[in-house]
């Protein structure tokens, strides 16, 4: 039974020093890297120093900083989705036509990462397999393009759109513990490749270079949970309430923004305020509008069409209420979602018209919503100009029914004066100040761009009874981390949507977050020095094979291989030509 033992593990052994040969998976390797569908050209067999010339190790470092920045670029935009419909509309303000533009960049950066994906993954492949690499050149065309691609859009946006990077350093909050474990198996993985090719190094100073490189990428990794600070994990019964929602211009997904319509569709999907904007018409009627001019939200190409471009507040009321506010929502669908509408509410929202600051305050008294509004003054020229505000404020007042406690007085203008004429207005301020001067002028809220988002100073604010409001949230992971935050309410485009979230996406204490961080490097250091120490061993076992098999060949083997010969030529002399073969020695 030893024997038998013995005999089976020794087949083992042999199995495991056996270098296998995949030809059909090697040709379809090289067939893909390098369109070399009938040629492989292996590296020594005994080890080798370089996977290819100077050339193909260039090409082969630009496809490893494609890789690097293509993902960083996709990674930088998905996160970036919140404000992909301010970027469209930003678009459209420059180039005169709607188009979705944010979605295609999105499509085409995923579009180059797979492929680089695709070639990095090919190149791994015939590394592994001890094959050299030629990149074809229509593949180093493509990664050119690649890397251009993803390095100009990359510094485009950084120059339009720079407190987009705000919003990767919040997503790090919430994805960090799972981009650690992904990284970390990744590199695990790659210890296999990396084992293969330092113990076949004949280069000493290499194959520290390559040891160096890849134990530096792993430790930083490994210690990447150290430096990670998220409000998400915390400590069990340490989370608040959900941050309550405030419908941005009403729930524009469902409705024409700033319409009757948006905001009655935001009161149906839970929302206890409602956030607008409030502009004056030129015969004093204040009414909602975003936009400077009316061009994007309503047909004054059609009914004014040498108007397009004029202010808004330079229309008369009369003017205003001749206009479409709501086919636009279905002709552009800005959020994709136009299509969820029944045959009923599509109709609905086609005749949507502009909705005046009366009707609005209406709704918001009728259901009990808080409203929140920037004003914005007339231009030059304006009968309002200097007055606007008392007539916002003639508007809640006497001309609406809402009550003066419902309404969040954010306009900073005169804000004293306000204060002095109503003091049942809530203060809210758009400006993080110290919390003394916020207390100075009566402030009980503020409103901040989501891109603010502390803890710490939330914290603080609610210390001196001063809430926190951010806008704009839309994204699940976004409002998960507001909610970690202990933010108290937030401004969104969704209500429909994160109303349903009963808890935040990512919440675990930071016992269960060390645990998990400690086991995954723990399982990953063992696995790497199991790779490392096999390749090591194997790579000493075919050494020695192979040195006992040349001795062989060179001592008693040969000699008695020879001596046969010799003896079968002697007794069969017609048969000398058939034994002559070029793997053994013919008679001289």
């Amino acid at each position: 039974m030893a024997s038998a033992l013995s005999r089976r593990l020794r087949g083992v052994r042999g199995k495991l020093l056996r270098r296998y040969e995949h030809g059909p998976f090697v040709r379809c390797l090289t067939g893909l890297y390098g369109c070399r569908w009938r040629r492989c050209e292996k590296t020594q067999p005994g080890g080798g120093d370089c996977c290819c010339d100077k050339l193909e190790g260039a090409s082969l470092a630009l496809l490893v900083a494609a890789f690097c920045l293509t993902l960083v670029f996709l990674y930088f935009w998905a996160q970036a989705e919140n404000d992909y419909n301010d970027f469209d509309w930003f678009n459209f303000g420059n180039l005169g036509f709607w188009f979705p533009w944010s979605v295609v960049l999105l499509v085409v950066a995923a579009g180059f990462f797979c492929y680089v994906t695709v070639l990095m993954l090919l190149a791994v492949c015939l590394l592994s397999e001890g094959q050299k690499l030629h990149l074809h050149w229509t593949h180093k065309v493509g990664v050119l393009v690649s890397l251009a691609f993803a390095a100009a859009s990359t510094a485009v946006l950084s120059d339009l759109w720079g407190k987009e990077w705000t919003t990767l350093l919040l997503s790090f909050q919430m994805t960090a513990p799972y981009l650690h474990v992904g990284g970390v198996l990744l590199m695990t993985s790659l210890a296999w490749p990396v084992a293969l090719h330092v113990f076949r190094m004949n280069s000493r100073a290499r194959r520290g270079l390559v040891m160096g490189v890849y134990l530096t990428v792993l430790l930083l990794l490994y210690l990447v949970p150290l430096g990670l600070d998220s409000p998400c994990i915390k400590e069990e019964g340490s989370l608040g309430a959900a941050p309550a929602l405030i419908g941005h211009r009403g729930a524009p997904m469902l409705a024409p923004e700033n319409t009757l319509m948006s905001f009655e569709k935001a009161v149906e999907a839970g929302s206890v305020g409602l956030e607008t904007d409030v502009t004056i018409s030129f015969d004093g009627v204040p009414f909602l509008m975003h936009d400077y001019t009316l061009r994007r939200t309503t047909n004054v190409h059609e009914v004014f069409p040498n108007r397009t471009d004029a202010p808004a507040a330079m229309f008369t009321w009369a003017e205003l209420e001749s206009l479409n506010a709501g086919a636009w929502f279905l002709s552009h669908d800005p959020f994709g979602t136009a299509g969820s509408l029944g045959a009923a509410e599509r109709q609905r929202a086609g005749n949507q018209s502009v909705c005046s600051l009366q009707l609005f305050l209406d709704l918001a008294a009728q259901t009990h919503q808080l409203v929140i509004f920037d004003l914005y003054r007339p231009p030059r020229g304006h009968p309002y100009r200097n007055s606007w505000i008392q007539r916002t404020l003639d508007v809640i007042h006497n001309e609406s029914s809402v009550h003066s406690s419902q309404v969040l007085w954010l306009p900073s203008d005169l804000r004293a004066l306000v204060q002095e004429l109503d003091p049942e207005l809530q203060q809210t301020s758009g400006s993080r100040l110290p919390v003394e001067e916020l207390q100075d002028n009566h402030i009980v809220k503020l409103n901040l761009h989501y891109s603010s988002m502390s803890a710490a100073l939330t914290s603080e604010y609610a210390a001196a009874n001063i809430t926190t409001n951010l806008y704009v949230i839309s994204q699940p992971w976004l409002y998960s981390l507001a909610w970690c935050a202990g933010v108290h309410s937030i401004t969104t485009n969704a209500p429909q949507l994160l109303g349903t979230l009963t808890s935040p996406l990512l919440l675990m204490t930071p016992d269960e977050y060390s645990q998990m961080w400690i086991l995954t490097d723990v399982v990953s250091f063992v696995l790497i020095c199991i790779i490392f120490c096999f390749h090591r061993w194997r790579e000493r076992g075919l050494a020695f094979c192979s040195s006992s098999t040349a001795m062989q060949e060179n001592g008693t083997y040969s000699m008695f291989k020879t001596e046969m010969i010799d003896i079968w030529s002697v007794s069969r002399p017609d048969c000398r030509t058939k034994m002559s073969s070029p793997c053994l020695p013919s008679e001289p």
